[in-house]
């Protein structure tokens, strides 16, 4: 187990065909894991919105995984520093629970879900935190702060202790109110 000492250091393993992401003190680099599209996005408020865990049956399918980690960046924070172009994308409403459209954005070469973009949000977008090259940021200003739809965890996957629970979605739950706090008063 690593000690603090070394979690508050940046760490740069080998994972995928790319060897120039970043990470600075408010801006940090997502790769797809061939490297043809590299994303700039912030590391805080207010262009990091949130931080969560997906247990959604539609998370589960579209990652190959029991769950997504995610984060929410809003758009005019997020920089697309190289392969726009390759990006494709697959939209549907059928397997959302919110019946809303959600615009998958998948790299056309390795096939790595780079982001989602959902009609009920606009202004924002859903990238997967093991994008992220700086390993660090998933255990420091990207660790999760809500687990969504935990009736669909699998029952053998323990909840992330001190990580706010919601059986459905965390984000019908939550009033905004103008302070923007959730219903429980901390902010988001």
């Amino acid at each position: 187990m690593a000690t603090v000492d070394e979690k508050s250091k940046s760490y740069f393993p080998l994972a995928g065909q790319a060897d120039d992401g970043w990470s600075k003190e408010n801006e940090a680099t997502a790769t797809c894991f061939c490297g043809a599209v590299q994303l700039a996005f912030p590391t805080q408020g207010p262009g990091l919105v949130d931080t969560f865990i997906c247990n959604c049956t539609d998370c589960r399918k579209i990652t190959a995984s029991m769950f997504a980690s995610n984060f929410i960046v809003a758009d005019v924070h997020l920089k697309h520093l190289r392969g726009w172009k390759t990006l494709k994308t697959f939209a549907q409403s059928r397997t959302i629970a919110s019946g809303n459209a959600m615009t998958n954005h998948f790299c056309s070469n390795c096939g790595t879900l780079m982001y989602r973009v959902g009609s009920a949000y606009p202004g924002k977008s859903i990238l997967r935190i093991g994008t992220v090259d700086d390993f660090h940021l998933h255990e420091t200003k990207l660790r999760p702060r809500v687990e969504q739809f935990t009736k669909d965890r699998v029952a053998w996957l323990a909840p992330v202790e001190g990580v706010k629970q919601f059986e459905g979605s965390a984000y019908t739950h939550m009033r905004r109110s103008k302070t923007g706090k959730d219903q429980s008063g901390e902010k988001l």
